[in-house]
């Protein structure tokens, strides 16, 4: 009997340390997914050191390019005077028309909703836009990215631009709640 009791406090004790490991690891999962993604996020801001040397028109260049990668079709930059806030434009995959703003400042800007009601009031009218798309190498204010939520414009800001640069394709983006995602914080001119 004592024997039986001896077995069944030595299988409680193991089931308790069993599960206080597994508790343990579990919680040490969750702290090495959250401190990849932290790592994930500053490998793409320092890949996008070269964005910050850009001339505008570079930059143009640039996002036409990632288009191209990600397979969208007819892709032209026609940025410059008088382009009514089309830089580049082309077709998605999917055979929708792409229009994109693209504006290339400092890390500490931000872009606010002045720009995003400009670019709005001609993606769609002017060049007949099914996804207009504003890409900035800096943060949006909240209000911008609210005015965004509401007229259903994509925004890919520093962060996301890291990501697509880094081989996420454009079409993840699209469907991103922008309102509520995203930082507008500034950064760090020596972040």
């Amino acid at each position: 009997m004592v024997t039986l009791v001896l077995l069944l406090v030595a299988g409680a004790a193991v089931a308790v340390a069993v599960a206080g490991l597994v508790r343990a690891g579990r919680r040490e999962a969750r702290a090495e997914r959250a401190r990849q993604q932290e790592e994930e996020r500053r490998a793409a801001r320092r890949s996008l050191a070269a964005v910050w040397k850009m001339s505008g028109r570079q930059f143009e260049e640039y996002v036409a390019g990632l288009c191209r990668r990600d397979g969208c079709t007819q892709v032209r930059r026609v940025g410059g005077s008088g382009d009514l806030g089309a830089d580049v434009t082309g077709l998605l995959p999917d055979g929708r028309k792409l229009v994109v703003q693209c504006k290339r400042y400092a890390k500490h800007r931000s872009v606010g909703s002045r720009d995003l009601q400009t670019f709005n009031g001609t993606a769609r009218d002017e060049h007949g836009a099914d996804v207009p798309v504003f890409v900035t190498s800096c943060v949006f204010t909240q209000q911008a990215r609210a005015f965004a939520a509401r007229h259903h414009l994509v925004l890919i800001d520093v962060n996301l631009l890291g990501f697509w640069n880094g081989g996420t394709p454009l079409t993840a983006f699209l469907d991103l709640d922008i309102g509520r995602s995203g930082n507008h914080r500034k950064i760090d001119p020596d972040d």
